[in-house]
C-alpha cells in the first residue's frame, strides 16, 4: 500500500509530496544529507525507495511545491534531505556523527 506524504522545506518552508509505502518510518528532515547513508530520488521506483536510506529532494525541482494553505509557490531550488529509521540486528542506528541536530546525550563534542 503507498500513501502521498507531504514534507516540508527546511529552508523556506514550501511543501513537496512523494509516494512511498505507508511502513517506511521517518527520522528527520535535515538540510544535509547523513554520511554514509544512500539517498533515492523522489522520482525512484517504490523498491529503490523501500532499499534506500532516505530520500533527496530539491525544493521546487521534484515536483510541484505549495504553501501550507494549498496555494502553488515556486520552491528555493536547494537541497534537503529525508532521513529514514534505519535497524541493525532489531537495533535502531545513528548516523556517525548524527547531524539531524537536537540535543546530544553521549558528551561526546
Amino acid at each position: 500500500m503507498t500513501v502521498t506524504v507531504s514534507y516540508t522545506c527546511p529552508h523556506c518552508g514550501a511543501l513537496t509530496r512523494v509516494e512511498r509505502r505507508a511502513d517506511l518510518a521517518d527520522k528527520s528532515v535535515t538540510t544535509a544529507s547523513q554520511a554514509g547513508w544512500e539517498y533515492a530520488t523522489p522520482d525512484d521506483d517504490l523498491e529503490r525507495l523501500e532499499s534506500a536510506d532516505g530520500i533527496a529532494f530539491r525544493c521546487g525541482e521534484d515536483g510541484p511545491t505549495t504553501t501550507l494553505e494549498g496555494e502553488s509557490i515556486e520552491g528555493c531550488g536547494r537541497p534537503f534531505y529525508l532521513n529514514f529509521v534505519r535497524f541493525e540486528h532489531g537495533v535502531e542506528l545513528e548516523p556517525d556523527p548524527p547531524t539531524y541536530g537536537g540535543p546530544r546525550f553521549d558528551f561526546r563534542p
